[in-house]
C-alpha cells in the first residue's frame, strides 16, 4: 500500500509538471514565437496557449515601446570639429517572428547601428547646425535607424539627442560669443529704451504745447468776445446819450444855442492861434443878434421930443431924460 501511494504521488507530480509546461497564460503585450521540432510555427498570444514541451520550444516577445540608451559617441562634423554625443532611442517590435529569427542580439545591434548611424549623420552637418539644429538631426536619426530595424520587424519610433558636449575651445568660444551675444542685447535694450523715453517725453511735450495753445485760443476767444460785449455796451451808452442829446436839443429854443455864439466868439478871441474857422452861420448869427439889439434899443428909447421914463431899478422911481446907447 505504501508503495502505491508513493507511485500515485510521483505520477500526480509528474501530471502537474506537465500540465505547468503545457498550459500558458499570456498577457496583453506579450506573445510568443513557437518553434516545433526547430521550426518557427508564428507567434501565439495572448490568453490562454496549450503546447507540446517535449517538442515545442517558445521565445517571448514584449510588444510594449521600448527605449535603447546609446552612450556618449565621438563624432567628427563637416568642419572637423571632434563631438561628443549620446541619445535614446524607442523603439517597438512590430513583427514578433522576424524580431527572434531577423537578428541574433538586438541589443547589440542596435548598439552598433547607432553608433554608425549617428557618426553618418553628423559627419553631414557643421558644428553650428549640429548645436542649432537638434530636431532636424533627431529626424535624420530616427529614419535612418528606421531603415535598418524594419527588417528585423522593429520599428523606430523617436530618436531624442540628449547632450552635446564640444571640444574645449569651442566651449570657450561659444561662451565668449555668448556673453558678447548678451552685451549686444543689453545695449540694443538700453538704446530702445532711451529711445522709448524720448519719444514718450516729445510726445509729452507735444501734447502739453497742443493743450497750451488750445488754452491760449480759448482765452483769446474768450476776450475777444468780452470787449466786443464791451464795445456794443459803450457804443449803446453813447448812442443812448447822442439819443438824449439829440432830444434836448430838440426841445431846446433856437435862441439858447443863438446865445453861446458870444461866448464862443469870446474864447476864440482869447486864443493865441492865429487863424480862426467861421461857421457859415455866423453872418446869420450876426444878423439876428443886431435885429435883436435893434429890437431893444427902440423898446428902450423914447419917441424924438418926448422925454423918456426910466425906471431905476434902485428906488422904484421913475426918472426923465434921454437915454444913451452906447
Amino acid at each position: 500500500m505504501i508503495a502505491a501511494g508513493i507511485i500515485i504521488l510521483i505520477v500526480l507530480i509528474i501530471l502537474l509538471l506537465v500540465l505547468t509546461r503545457t498550459i500558458k497564460i499570456l498577457k496583453e503585450y506579450q506573445r510568443v514565437v513557437v518553434f516545433r521540432l526547430g521550426r518557427s510555427i508564428g507567434s501565439k498570444g495572448p490568453g490562454l496557449l496549450l503546447i507540446n514541451p517535449i517538442i515545442d520550444r517558445l521565445n517571448l516577445v514584449d510588444l510594449r515601446e521600448q527605449y535603447f540608451e546609446i552612450p556618449h559617441q565621438t563624432a567628427i562634423t563637416k568642419d572637423n570639429a571632434p563631438i561628443s554625443i549620446d541619445f535614446i532611442m524607442f523603439y517597438q517590435v512590430i513583427d514578433p517572428v522576424q524580431s527572434v529569427v531577423a537578428v541574433q542580439n538586438f541589443s547589440g545591434a542596435a548598439l552598433n547601428v547607432a553608433a554608425t548611424t549617428l557618426r553618418s549623420v553628423v559627419g553631414d552637418m557643421s558644428l553650428d547646425d549640429v548645436l542649432s539644429r537638434r530636431e532636424d538631426m533627431n529626424s535624420l536619426l530616427r529614419l535612418r535607424l528606421d531603415e535598418v530595424t524594419e527588417r528585423w520587424g522593429v520599428k523606430v519610433s523617436n530618436v531624442e539627442v540628449r547632450e552635446i558636449n564640444p571640444p574645449p575651445a569651442v566651449q570657450d568660444a561659444m561662451t565668449r560669443q555668448m556673453s558678447a551675444e548678451r552685451t549686444r542685447r543689453a545695449v540694443v535694450t538700453e538704446s530702445e529704451g532711451q529711445k522709448q523715453a524720448a519719444i514718450t517725453v516729445a510726445e509729452g511735450q507735444k501734447q502739453a504745447s497742443v493743450l497750451a495753445a488750445e488754452g491760449q485760443k480759448q482765452a483769446t476767444i474768450l476776450a475777444a468776445e468780452a470787449e466786443r460785449e464791451s464795445a456794443k455796451l459803450r457804443a449803446q451808452g453813447l448812442s443812448d446819450a447822442l439819443e438824449a442829446v439829440n432830444t434836448n436839443a430838440s426841445r431846446s429854443d433856437a435862441n439858447v444855442l443863438t446865445l453861446q455864439y458870444p461866448e464862443t466868439l469870446r474864447q476864440l478871441a482869447q486864443s493865441p492861434s492865429t487863424k480862426f474857422v467861421i461857421p457859415a452861420e455866423l453872418t446869420g448869427l450876426l444878423a439876428t443878434m443886431g435885429q435883436a439889439t435893434r429890437t431893444a434899443m427902440e423898446i428902450t428909447q423914447p419917441p424924438s421930443g418926448d422925454k423918456g421914463f426910466v425906471k431905476n431899478g434902485a428906488n422904484g422911481k421913475l426918472d426923465s431924460g434921454k437915454s444913451t446907447v452906447g
